[in-house]
């Protein structure tokens, strides 16, 4: 079986595709000094290109964690989440409140989906 590395770099690939699942790394928004809403909308965006590039779509998601730094942002995240997925396309998904890398982060997201067929 053949395993695709896309944007590889030292550490981590960015994509990685195998047996027909598309793996993210994790994700996190465009600009950490935004509020929740545009990080986590900025951080979605970003997914949707990866997808794309993966040859996948938000349609395909099997999977997704999302880490929070604070679960007292879960309600802003979710809104921007519920807008972003697409009706009656719900990934499995996991929400936990997490330390971040970085501390102005608010929010990252680790997705696995399937390629589009």
């Amino acid at each position: 079986m053949t395993i695709e590395r896309l944007q590889t770099g030292a550490r981590m690939s960015r994509i990685v595709k195998h047996n027909g699942t598309v793996y993210l790394c994790g994700q996190v928004c465009a600009d950490a000094t935004k509020n929740m809403t545009e990080q986590t909308q900025t951080m979605l965006d970003k997914v949707d290109v990866l997808l794309a590039e993966a040859g996948s779509s938000r349609k395909h998601i099997l999977s997704a964690t999302v880490y929070v730094r604070d679960m007292k942002d879960f309600a802003e995240m979710n809104a921007v989440w519920d807008a972003w997925v697409p009706e009656g396309y719900a990934p499995a998904r996991a929400c936990v409140e997490a330390r971040m890398a970085r501390p102005e982060l608010l929010v990252e997201v680790s997705v696995i989906a399937a390629l589009a067929e």
